[in-house]
């Protein structure tokens, strides 16, 4: 989860067409197609990605479909992978998504790869002939755990994070949900489905709390939803 140390003006130093002459204030009117236009798709996916309602949106991504295994623990492991598998291709598109509200080349990379295994994995969920016990443990936990270190590594790397103690918690229930659906053989599809419910939810209280605190940090500086666009939120 990445975060920039705040807004940064956008201002022309030309005298031409576009420049800061042709504007009030000396701003600057990107070329329409250029990166950062207003018509710019990539634009458009970091200015929603960038918005904390959208990392919300994420949260309750993942703590719906926790708290309806734990409502109905008795359903068939059938049932539990449909769940797992919708999850994690909900959960695809919001690192997709999320990636566009990156500056650096390499955590765009990290990003994608990330959406990538994500969708793969829901895929995978989905397919009958993976709906086995072994099966949908391994590619839980192996999806819990790429995430979990990815977002442990940008915690602790990201400069003037704030709230970094939230994303901290975020990134270790991760690593030690990973862990616990690895390391601990389920002999049934209850158990399996008490297991993941119980962390599903924990992780999407964390990510809500992460959310909330990108919030207030962006209520603290003064910015509106309209300047989202300019800063960086956890990822």
């Amino acid at each position: 989860m990445t975060e920039s140390s705040g807004p940064a003006p956008r201002t022309g130093t030309g005298s031409g067409p576009g420049g800061s002459a042709d504007r009030p204030g000396g701003t600057a009117a990107p070329p329409r197609g250029a990166p950062g236009a207003p018509g710019d798709p990539a634009e458009t996916l970091g200015r929603v990605g960038r918005s904390w309602t959208w990392i919300l949106g994420a949260a309750l991504a993942t703590l719906v479909p926790g708290v309806i295994v734990l409502v109905w623990p008795d359903e068939t492991l059938h049932v539990l992978a449909v769940l797992i598998g919708l999850y994690l291709l909900a959960i695809g598109v919001f690192r997709f998504v999320g990636v566009f509200a990156r500056d650096e080349a390499g955590e765009r990379l990290s990003g994608l790869l990330l959406a990538l295994l994500c969708v793969l994995a829901g895929v995978l969920c989905l397919r009958n002939p993976l709906q086995t016990i072994a099966a949908l443990s391994l590619i839980v936990g192996i999806v819990w755990l790429a995430s979990g270190i990815l977002t442990l590594h940008t915690a602790l790397a990201a400069k003037d994070l704030p709230h970094r103690g939230f994303v901290l918690v975020a990134a270790v229930l991760g690593i030690v949900a990973a862990i616990v659906v690895l390391a601990l053989p389920t002999e049934s599809a209850t158990a399996l489905t008490r297991l993941l419910g119980l962390w599903l939810v924990l992780l999407g209280l964390a990510e809500a709390a992460v959310a909330l605190a990108w919030r207030a940090a962006l209520h603290r500086a003064g910015l509106t939803s309209a300047h989202e666009a300019t800063a960086g939120p956890p990822a």
